[in-house]
């Protein structure tokens, strides 16, 4: 799991990759989506000044790097979880089963689809508190169906942006 920067020649290879969004590589989905430059330029910085590469007058501490998925002790928890990796044919009522010693309603599960209205396979779960939520997050790599589903800490704004762009 990682991100990575493209920069194309064209706005044709631009919009060919966004085409690309959610689709997978190998047996991972892959998401795409535009950046700012500088998004681009300060990903490098940060990974030029962390690695001592190019930077000889750099002698400071390096500067932290940006938290990655796999760094869920560290994340700060909200009583929001994001679910990834979910089978496509999920429902509320498969998600709420998953959940079991947990007290879910089915209007604070919020499962993730493209705007053609498929699913991506993901789903974004409020629980009553931060500790529900880290308790919950007891579950991250079991399965639903065939697919073992992995938990985030996740945000409300990251929730409304991804039902955002199911309505897109």
């Amino acid at each position: 799991m990682g991100e990575a920067f493209v920069v194309f020649a064209g706005s044709v290879q631009v919009e060919f990759a966004l085409q690309r969004d959610r689709q997978n590589m190998g047996r991972r989905y892959v998401e795409v989506f535009r950046c700012k430059r500088q998004d681009y330029y300060n990903a490098i910085a940060a990974e030029v000044n962390y690695e001592g590469i190019y930077d000889n007058d750099y002698h400071g501490s390096p500067p932290p790097r940006q938290k990655r998925f796999s760094d869920k002790d560290q994340m700060e928890y909200t009583e929001i979880l994001k679910l990834r990796g979910l089978p496509f044919s999920v429902k509320k009522s498969d998600i709420i089963e998953f959940f079991g010693e947990f007290d879910l309603a089915e209007d604070r599960i919020h499962i993730a689809s493209r705007p053609d209205g498929k699913a991506t396979g993901e789903a974004y779960v409020e629980f009553a508190s931060e500790e529900e939520a880290k308790r919950a997050m007891s579950k991250d790599k079991m399965t639903i169906g065939s697919r073992y589903v992995e938990l985030f800490p996740s945000t409300s704004n990251e929730a409304r942006r991804a039902e955002s762009r199911s309505r897109q």
